[in-house]
């Protein structure tokens, strides 16, 4: 595989990379550093990439694997939890409901936000979700489905909460 090969089969997804590493370790330049290195891999082994049918899936596992090192190593986790503790619903508005949508979707278990994030936000299909994150089809949809019903309850309960306090004339 020569470099305008390279570039127009796996240098492509970068932006798609990168929002992934990023969904997983939170950090810009951690996520940026995670597909640096996976392209320099990625780069060094260019011959032997002919042999993956579906190049995009082994990008995204690719990073899969290399931010879920990064995050044992560099205990980014804890960081993690540290810097985005589920904030009570109390001291938000209605009116930021996306940063509360990202917020509750950042603080799912891992796979529930993984699933998540590929399917809302990248658009994949079950099946290239299933084949990204090495999981069974079955195993896709209850977790989306889950994160899905996880995030709708938290909303319903702030809403009610936001509505209660609305018309009770509490600030």
């Amino acid at each position: 595989m020569n470099q305008e090969q390279f570039k127009n089969t796996v240098f492509i997804h970068k932006d798609k990379l990168f929002r992934f590493a990023k969904r997983i370790l939170v950090d810009d330049d951690e996520a940026f550093d995670a597909v640096q290195n996976v392209m320099m891999r990625l780069w060094q082994l260019k011959d032997q990439l002919l042999q993956y049918k579906n190049m995009e899936a082994f990008c995204m596992q690719s990073v899969k694997n290399e931010a879920l090192n990064r995050l044992k190593r560099d205990k980014v986790r804890a960081d993690f939890v540290e810097q985005h503790q589920v904030v009570t619903m109390t001291e938000h508005t209605v009116g930021n409901t996306k940063e509360i949508i990202l917020e509750m979707i950042n603080s799912l278990p891992e796979k529930q936000r993984l699933v998540m994030h590929l399917r809302d936000v990248e658009d994949y299909d079950i099946d290239e979700i299933s084949e990204v994150l090495e999981m069974g089809e079955s195993a896709v949809r209850v977790n989306l489905m889950r994160a899905r019903q996880k995030v709708k309850e938290q909303l319903t309960k702030l809403f009610d909460y936001e509505t209660t306090r609305i018309y009770s004339g509490k600030k």
